[in-house]
């Protein structure tokens, strides 16, 4: 029970967070199945790590999406490197997580200074 409250009162102070914050930018972008596999050809199991490489995809190699948006932020080879760490600190719910990592849906990712949120569209 006191390890729920304790969530519960951390997801409140997330939300509470971002509310009060105006994103970095945002951005949408359709996960296709390519961006489901590393660039050795190797399936990607994490939600970030799909993200990602949508990123990669379309900042280094090209492969874009008509639904793909660019971003400011993860232009950057070293903000990619920091996306799981904001995944991490930032929202994505279990339903967000599944359609990632299980079909190629629109997402948009709102980008903060410490963290970031995933919503499917």
């Amino acid at each position: 029970m006191r390890l729920a409250s304790l969530s519960v009162a951390c997801l409140l102070a997330l939300t509470s967070m971002a509310a009060a914050q105006q994103p970095l930018t945002s951005y949408t972008a359709r996960l296709n199945s390519q961006d489901h596999f590393n660039s050795n050809g190797e399936r990607l199991t994490s939600v970030a790590a799909i993200i990602r490489q949508d990123r990669a995809n379309y900042y280094v190699y090209g492969d874009r999406d008509p639904e793909d948006e660019g971003d400011s932020f993860f232009a950057s080879k070293a903000n990619r490197q920091r996306l799981e760490t904001l995944l991490n600190n930032g929202r994505i719910s279990a339903s967000a997580e599944n359609a990632i990592l299980n079909g190629s849906p629109l997402i948009h990712v709102d980008i903060y200074d410490n963290f970031i949120v995933v919503e499917v569209d």
